[in-house]
């Protein structure tokens, strides 16, 4: 009995924190989405579903297609240059590896917006990588990579590589490299033995880091703000502009709702998937 108390004791903390600062402001927002806009400011408790009306108007509805467009295209460049990364770096000396996770971790040193701002430098017209290659003769004039698209992909990419390259190199780590050798003595080829073995007994890592990259690009708008300017404009970008220059907040509200499922639902699919592989291999 004693040992009930002090565990309850215990928990308490967690319990009251996840309640007031986690599942209260969820609430809030979720009960906020439905109210109506006052004239002037504030909101008025009038329930109304216009505010999950507004979110199907073709230039929202672009919007999210946006945020879509650019959590997938950012991604797949993730995933093409992180996985590699992260598969060799487990399968090298335990020193090297101590000094590629530290390399790794320097840049979470510093804050993000600051690492961004080094980007504009580096695309800015007669920035550093203007004079790169012109000084190269594969130029003759800037590029102007700055407020672009492929600025913003950038930016995306750098921010959550490491969060692919870490997933992959814990699955790639725990992996039974045995097996591997196992399908390479049995005739397969390297190839083959990759995908049938490697793959497969990696993909929950690979499945963790699409997760920690694709929802978290559906909402840094900050760096859509930093190296897009105004040309891209993301779901997140979009309910700051409700909140801070409509000052329209169960519009916002209902956005962020939308934008709240669409994340789980990612979640509960990553879950489904490697749930279904777990059973799959001990079937």
């Amino acid at each position: 009995m004693k040992q009930r108390k002090s565990l309850w004791l215990l928990l308490a903390p967690m319990y009251v924190f996840t309640l007031l600062f986690v599942a209260g402001p969820l609430i809030y927002m979720f009960v906020l989405s439905f109210e109506t806009r006052a004239e002037t400011w504030g909101v008025i408790h009038e329930f109304t579903l216009d505010n999950y009306k507004n979110i199907f108007q073709p230039v929202y509805l672009q919007t999210f297609a946006e945020s879509f467009r650019l959590a997938l295209t950012s991604t797949a460049l993730i995933v093409l240059i992180g996985y590699p990364f992260g598969y060799f770096m487990a399968k090298l000396s335990e020193a090297w590896k101590k000094r590629l996770m530290l390399l790794l971790m320097i840049p979470f040193w510093t804050n993000s917006l600051i690492r961004l701002y080094g980007w504009i430098i580096i695309f800015r017209a007669n920035g550093t990588l203007d004079k790169i290659l012109m000084g190269l003769g594969l130029t003759d004039a800037p590029l102007k990579l700055l407020y672009t698209y492929p600025a913003v992909v950038v930016g995306m990419v750098y921010a959550l590589l490491q969060f692919m390259i870490l997933a992959v190199f814990s699955s790639c780590e725990k992996m039974d490299w045995s097996l591997v050798d196992a399908a390479r003595d049995l005739g397969a080829s390297p190839a083959k033995a990759f995908l049938t073995v490697t793959l497969k007994l990696t993909m929950p890592g690979l499945l963790s880091g699409v997760i920690l990259t694709f929802i978290p690009s559906m909402g840094l708008f900050f760096i859509a703000d930093i190296l897009g300017g105004n040309k891209v404009v993301l779901v997140g970008s979009l309910i700051q502009d409700q909140l801070m220059k409509a000052h329209n907040q169960p519009f916002a509200a209902a956005l962020a709702v939308v934008l709240m499922l669409l994340t789980t639902a990612m979640i509960a699919l990553y879950k489904r998937v490697t749930h279904s592989d777990e059973l799959e291999g001990v079937l």
